[in-house]
């Protein structure tokens, strides 16, 4: 998980892109768009995300994203997440990789190691246990880290007013740390991860995500605006 972890043969049909970033980096925007544009292009897309994306890890959302800030130690929501992780990847997934999908992922496994591990003090080699038991090697074939300062990205999420709040109710030092740890992250696993400035409107965003898919992968027929794709 963290040293060059994409550097193996893929082990499925399907692809898997992970969304990565700070609260209120556009990841959900990203995702619809990217989402809109490969079904365009016919391919089977199953929207994810974590923590949720099967009925149990839902409820085990729940638990992780409302409440008071300090409900949980970073400890107790390592756990959790990855407790939430390995029914994600058991029920939805694994099966949708199997078929042949393209799978986007709102967070996966590098959320765990930037918001307990890093900023939640936890400690790396703990996230990284936690990691190997229930995720071993299946990490995604691309990882987006969508890079916004921990102060602005905290403004837009807080403008959204729902109750998932309790991360962003950390504060601006905390999503600071965050902030810098998905830098760490990404700077070590230059194979997988790459740094999108979200610092930019929304088409700008999606075109630097567009082109990387194609350049990679060759999914899409056009890209968000309609031209030709190299």
């Amino acid at each position: 998980m963290t040293q060059n972890d994409h550097v193996r043969q893929r082990q499925w049909p399907g692809l898997f892109v992970s969304f990565e970033g700070g609260d209120g980096v556009g990841k959900s925007t990203q995702i619809k768009i990217l989402e809109e544009s490969l079904q365009a292009s016919k391919q089977d897309v199953v929207v994810t995300r974590e923590p949720g994306g099967s009925l149990g890890a839902e409820e085990i959302r729940t638990l992780l994203v409302t409440g008071n800030p300090d409900r949980w130690s970073a400890l107790t929501e390592a756990l959790l997440m990855y407790a939430s992780r390995a029914d994600h990847l058991e029920k939805t997934i694994m099966p949708a990789l199997q078929r042949g999908a393209v799978v986007l992922c709102d967070r996966f496994s590098d959320s765990s190691m930037a918001y307990q591990g890093i900023a939640g003090a936890l400690g790396r080699e703990k996230v990284k246990q936690l990691h190997d038991i229930v995720v071993g090697d299946m990490m995604p074939d691309v990882t987006f880290v969508l890079s916004l300062s921990g102060g602005a990205g905290l403004a837009r999420s807080k403008a959204r007013a729902d109750e998932e709040q309790r991360f962003e109710n950390k504060g601006v030092d905390f999503q600071t740390r965050v902030y810098d740890a998905f830098e760490e992250i990404a700077d070590i696993n230059p194979e997988r991860c790459v740094i999108i400035n979200a610092d930019q409107d929304k088409n700008s965003v999606a075109h630097d995500i567009q082109s990387v898919i194609n350049q990679r992968f060759s999914l899409l027929e056009t890209d968000h605006h309609g031209d030709k794709n190299g």
